[in-house]
């Protein structure tokens, strides 16, 4: 694994960081996520994602900007996002749930503003092994979606967290699509066939504030299992018909 490290200091001042926080009813912890951001976050950009809570509204007299996507859907929160923000040089996702530190952005913008890597994934690394914080399931399902990506790419990853940063000008050349669940894996995939530099970097993670709209339910569960393999199955499809030089229909 690429481990990098913190200290940008200076450089970060040199770059327009944006953090995009899709949020879903998570009333309970937008609070914490934003007060817990560094003062050098140059811009907060909340996509109330149809929440029927107080999410809004309480992100709102934090005074970051909330954006309102009534259509729900992670991957369309974050395009949304993308949308809403000023001009930028860094972008950063952030689940608005708490279960990642955002005291840690420095270790996930690091390589991005040294220009060592493009892309950088947040690996979690449950605090005190905790069990709930990522359960069998997801563990199981993370470890099957990064071999497949190793075997039909090359590419090793070790997790598909949510917590990452991205050069802005790399972002709109991926052309990200994906409205759902296979947002996190679309950019993964996406990130290997443009050869952006990709790196990655362990990151606390610990039991989210709440519930989970999909490690929560069986149905959020099943659902995201769905996507992500449908998503890489797609994908090496595309690869495969580019390699062997036939024009996708």
């Amino acid at each position: 694994m690429v481990q990098v490290t913190a200290g940008a200091g200076v450089m970060i001042s040199e770059n327009h960081i944006s953090v995009i926080i899709p949020a879903l009813n998570e009333e309970l912890s937008i609070a914490a996520v934003i007060g817990a951001l560094p003062a050098w976050v140059d811009q907060i950009v909340v996509v109330d994602n149809g929440s029927t809570d107080d999410t809004r509204w309480i992100a709102s007299g934090l005074g970051v900007h909330v954006v309102p996507e009534p259509i729900r859907g992670y991957g369309r929160a974050c395009l949304t996002g993308i949308a809403a923000l000023d001009q930028t040089d860094v972008v950063v996702f952030l689940d608005a749930d708490f279960s990642d530190d955002p005291t840690e952005i420095d270790r996930i913008v690091d390589a991005v503003v040294h220009d060592t890597a493009d892309l950088v994934i947040g690996v979690r690394i449950p605090v005190d092994n905790a069990p709930a914080a990522l359960t069998p399931f997801q563990r199981y399902g993370n470890s099957v979606a990064c071999h497949l990506i190793t075997w039909i790419w090359g590419h090793r990853y070790h997790d598909l967290g949510p917590f990452r940063a991205i050069r802005f000008s790399s972002l709109a050349n991926l052309g990200m699509t994906d409205k759902d669940y296979g947002w996190t894996i679309e950019m993964q995939i996406k990130a290997i066939v443009s050869d952006l530099r990709i790196a990655e970097v362990e990151v606390r993670y610990r039991e989210r504030i709440g519930q989970s709209k999909i490690s929560g339910t069986i149905a959020g569960t099943m659902g995201a299992a769905c996507k992500i393999m449908a998503t890489i199955c797609r994908y090496a499809w595309r690869y495969r018909i580019r390699r062997q030089g036939i024009h996708p229909i």
